[in-house]
């Protein structure tokens, strides 16, 4: 007697494991506030934080980790970086921007020369990553 055929993982919906999945949740949703803060101050990053939302809602809160793949916004980054580990050029550029404006502001404001520089330092590093980080390929044209 031969064993019946184990049906393929639905890859888009792994298994949640029960265990650390409240943890998961957890930093899913304080990410995706984090994130959302990020949007409305400036020095504090937007990507970086919705996308630890949506690998750890892919662990741990697949309703939630839906709703980001769906969201206007939020929703071809992820699926870009998912797929590609790529930022749009339009990403990086605001990224870089903002970066610089924050530079600027770190070191008008700044106690210490130094201070400042580290925190530019630290920028300028992630900047560099950021921009040698692929583009997703053009999509298809919507009608």
């Amino acid at each position: 007697m031969s064993r019946p055929p184990v049906p393929d993982r639905d890859e888009a919906h792994p298994p949640i494991a029960t265990r650390w999945r409240w943890a998961w949740w957890l930093l899913a949703y304080a990410s995706l506030a984090l994130g959302l803060v990020g949007v409305l101050l400036p020095g504090l990053p937007t990507v970086p934080f919705v996308l630890l939302a949506a690998f750890a809602a892919a662990r741990g809160s697949r309703r939630l980790h839906g709703w980001l793949l769906a969201h206007r916004q939020f929703g071809p980054v992820i699926r870009d970086w998912d797929a590609y580990g790529a930022v749009s050029r339009r990403a990086k550029r605001l990224a870089l921007t903002m970066m610089a404006a924050c530079a600027v502001i770190l070191f008008l404001t700044a106690p210490r020369w130094w201070m400042a520089a580290i925190g530019t330092a630290f920028m300028a590093a992630v900047g560099t990553w950021l921009w040698a980080r692929p583009e997703p390929p053009p999509r298809p044209p919507s009608h």
